[in-house]
């Protein structure tokens, strides 16, 4: 009896059942919180990748776990996912993310930094495999991060954020980069052709991170397929590829897209979450992983629309005051109704 009480004992000191923990810690004499998700994969005794995840101006941690998902594939794909919570600048929720938010002295580069050492002592994690994503001024915090604590990043992307001119102007990463930039061009709120005053252009970003990954001039262009034929919008990526150690710079540009996290809404051809971690799991801090295979769509079952049919069955195009049946992977349909 006592042997097998030794032997769960030992399992429940190396093996982690999935969970979502609240948690804080002290930074420049403000409590930060943050939400961290644990994959059921977790064990102590093998590192594992880990994923900031940055929400925009005004919102918080809860919201951006909700409408990304990333639990989920993190339980899939086998990453820890952390939210933390900006601070407050005139009452809403801010990243002091290189110029952008005036009057702020939050130093959210070192919270990051700090708090990547405080998990760092309470999980085993791979610290060559620690990336940044977010939505917008979770994006252009990201961008600042692969800027200013660049021997700690070895990916991000960035989903509707830039570049501020502050950031642009004294970006100095000590290595190579991978980046993916998602971005609409009808966003309204960080506009796709920038503002002299404030913020680049994807662009102008883009071609940035091309020349310092020293990734070829001209990038290779795919269209995605155009699988919702009621989002008005298109998506092409452009990939700047052959950087040094293998990295590259991506780029979903969303024709007709918003301020929008695609996937969860707006643009329904990608999973901006999904495209998310199918590129950093390519990459750790030195460049392309060898002898690695990305996740693939397969590996994660998420919904995805297949086909629209009407009530005979037949495949539609956009038909208005009938009812149609979205018919998904995942065997689910949905009955939808277009009002003219």
């Amino acid at each position: 009896m006592n042997q097998m009480l030794l032997f769960f004992l030992l399992v429940n000191l190396n093996v982690y059942s999935q969970q979502t923990i609240n948690q804080s810690i002290t930074h420049n004499s403000l409590q930060r919180d943050y939400i961290i998700h644990i994959p059921s994969v977790y064990s102590v005794n093998d590192p594992i990748p880990l994923v900031f995840c940055l929400h925009g101006y005004g919102g918080n941690a809860n919201s951006i776990m909700s409408y990304t998902n990333f639990n989920y594939i993190s339980d899939t794909a086998g990453f820890i996912v952390v939210y933390p919570q900006g601070t407050l600048l005139q009452g809403s929720t801010h990243w002091n993310a290189g110029g952008l938010t005036f009057g702020s002295n939050i130093d959210d580069v070192d919270f990051i930094s700090s708090l990547l050492d405080s998990l760092s002592d309470q999980y085993n994690i791979d610290l060559t495999r620690v990336y940044s994503t977010g939505m917008s001024n979770g994006g252009y915090m990201s961008f600042l991060l692969a800027c200013n604590l660049s021997d700690r990043i070895a990916a991000i992307a960035s989903v509707t954020g830039s570049m501020t001119i502050q950031t642009y102007n004294s970006c100095n990463p000590q290595h190579p980069i991978p980046i993916l930039q998602i971005h609409g061009t009808y966003d309204q709120t960080v506009p796709y052709y920038g503002n002299p005053s404030w913020t680049k252009s994807i662009d102008d970003v883009l071609q940035y991170w091309v020349n310092h990954n020293n990734c070829n001039p001209t990038p290779t262009t795919i269209s995605i397929p155009d699988i919702n034929l009621f989002d008005n919008s298109t998506v092409e990526r452009l990939t700047w590829e052959n950087g040094s150690n293998s990295v590259v710079a991506d780029h979903l540009k969303v024709i007709g897209g918003g301020h929008d996290w695609f996937g969860a809404w707006g643009n329904m051809d990608i999973n901006s979450s999904i495209e998310i971690w199918k590129f950093f799991s390519k990459y750790d801090i030195n460049g392309l992983i060898e002898n690695t295979s990305s996740i693939t769509d397969a590996s994660i079952n998420y919904k995805r629309l297949i086909k629209i049919v009407d009530i005979l069955g037949r495949e539609v195009n956009t038909q208005l005051n009938t009812p149609l049946y979205y018919i998904y992977n995942d065997g689910s349909v949905d009955k939808k109704i277009l009002f003219e």
